[in-house]
């Protein structure tokens, strides 16, 4: 009886030892993972067909590869710059809205070199975004899918001023983040629309939440304490 309780005390040890090297080798694990990457997380497991593990890996090398990324800041001069062309794009949008989306998915790329990230051409810029900016990733990936894939949401084709339109609303918001160096956007693009109807104007002037008010830092989006936003106006199909 004696033996039998000394093997199962050995065999207990070898398990408590093997599930912590398990833990250990397995990192911070999903839980981590899914606060850090939010939407990007589910979307990664998509990918994955479910597979945790898989989806895991993958997030964990991203942040392995770039999670140590040093942000340079921008220049009072280059904010202003960025913003200016930022404006000016969005004021074309109405006469010529896929060049204005070209040139928004340019402009966002350019200004993340700038900040310090990897350029667009070198395949990793998506990866370490989605490191240090996750929660608009999303609009800057369908930005560019509309600049470099002339206008595809998935099956349906987006040749319509409204669906150009929306892309460019929603990338703005990573636009604001990047510009004013934050660690988070402070709004959502669905809360510009949200703005927008209930102050009975169109989304592209829907003020931000220092324009209202509401923020602590100045204005990010146009450098300009209670400036309204460059207009982005809505238009028939194209």
């Amino acid at each position: 009886m004696t033996t039998g309780i000394i093997i199962g005390a050995v065999v207990l040890v070898v398990l408590i030892a093997a599930a912590a090297l398990y833990m250990t080798r397995r990192g911070p694990g999903s839980g981590h993972l899914r606060r850090r990457f939010g939407p990007e997380y589910e979307r990664t497991l998509a990918r994955h067909d479910g597979d945790r593990a898989a989806a895991d890996k993958e997030l964990q090398e991203r942040v392995d590869r770039h999670g140590h990324l040093k942000q340079r800041p921008l220049e009072a001069r280059r904010t202003e710059e960025f913003r200016a062309e930022w404006a000016a794009l969005q004021e074309r949008f109405v006469d010529s809205p896929a060049e204005s989306v070209r040139e928004a998915s340019g402009l966002l790329d350019r200004l993340a070199r700038e900040r310090g990230f990897p350029a667009a051409d070198s395949g990793e810029q998506i990866d370490a975004l989605s490191v240090h900016r996750p929660r608009h990733l999303q609009a800057y990936r369908d930005l560019r899918g509309a600049a470099l894939t002339g206008q595809h949401n998935g099956d349906r084709p987006t040749t319509d001023t409204e669906d150009l339109r929306a892309r460019l609303l929603e990338a703005r918001a990573l636009f604001d983040d990047l510009v004013a160096g934050g660690k988070e956007p402070r709004h959502t693009a669905r809360g510009l629309h949200d703005n927008a109807e209930r102050a009975d104007v169109p989304s592209g002037d829907a003020p931000s939440e220092t324009e209202s008010g509401t923020g602590t830092d100045g204005d990010a989006a146009t450098g300009h304490r209670g400036t309204r936003r460059p207009h982005l106006p809505s238009g028939s199909n194209r």
